[in-house]
């Protein structure tokens, strides 16, 4: 299962972690891996282009992270990000599961 968690700091984004693996299907073929995938990295790169110091990130095989977001724009991208993927989690909850960290 894929899981992210959300810390929120002063009622913003502070930090997001992705891990996991869906499990949905076959390394390769495993269509809710790929769609995480794609949906977080098109949002860092987005934010990425529009401020080069809109956040940083972590990543390896498995994992990301996402920390020190900055600017209106970053976050706003950033929320766009996290509706996407409660999203598949609603359409997946076997495979991704979303919770926020206190």
């Amino acid at each position: 299962m894929i899981k992210v968690t959300i810390k929120e700091k002063n009622d913003n984004i502070d930090k997001i972690t992705i891990k996991g693996h869906a499990l949905f299907d076959d390394y390769g073929k495993d269509i809710v891996c790929s769609a995480v995938s794609s949906i977080v990295t098109t949002t860092i790169n987005c934010v990425l282009a529009l401020k080069e110091d809109g956040l940083k990130y972590n990543s390896k095989e498995g994992f990301v992270e996402i920390t020190d977001i900055k600017g209106e724009s970053s976050f706003k991208l950033i929320n766009v990000m996290i509706t996407m993927l409660k999203e598949l989690e609603n359409n997946y909850p076997s495979n991704i599961k979303i919770g926020k960290e206190c």
